[in-house]
């Protein structure tokens, strides 16, 4: 396994509508978990395909605590069959736009269909924390970032930090960030 580079925002790569995998094989695996290892060091509790590179329909997630057994889950070609008519609000974050949080309104419970790293169709019924951050993820692979959830001037301002950040950054630091 290896450590990708995670992209952060304002990076048109972030922006695009991935495409779906045909095959799982041992390459679509590996991604996934480099993916997962990537994530765990960040730390984080999701990652998608697209923040580091892969423009497929790819993502992790793991919302175990430390103190817990990890459980995550590889999803490939998610696709969401149900929303509740309720809402949750969570505080969201992403590790494309780090050290920036917002509150974001989605459907409280879901069901997904995705396929597994076995190329196993699979459903999974959530709530919860499980729940958004499955949709967060999933609107990675559709160019979407939790801030195109909120208002537009909360947005800009986040954006407008990361790119400040981006550009005080040396070509070698960019190149290692992602």
């Amino acid at each position: 396994m290896a450590l990708l580079s995670i992209i952060t925002a304002p990076d048109p790569r972030l922006k695009q509508v991935c495409q779906t995998v045909d095959q799982v094989d041992d390459e679509i695996r590996r991604l996934l978990d480099d993916m997962l290892e990537t994530m765990y060091a960040a730390p984080g509790i999701g990652l998608a395909a697209p923040q580091v590179g892969a423009l497929i329909r790819a993502l992790v997630v793991d919302i175990s605590h430390d103190d817990e057994k990890k459980a995550p889950l590889r999803m490939l070609n998610p696709e969401l069959t149900w929303v509740s008519d309720h809402d949750a609000s969570y505080d969201e974050g992403c590790l494309s736009l780090p050290e920036h949080y917002a509150e974001v309104i989605r459907p409280a419970e879901i069901k997904v269909t995705y396929l597994d790293a076995q190329g196993k169709k699979q459903e999974l019924a959530a709530d919860g924390l499980l729940a958004t951050c499955i949709q967060h993820e999933m609107d990675h692979l559709d160019g979407i970032l939790f801030v195109d959830h909120i208002s537009a001037l909360k947005r800009n301002m986040i954006l407008r930090k990361l790119l400040k950040l981006r550009k005080s950054k040396t070509p070698q630091e960019l190149a290692t960030a992602g």
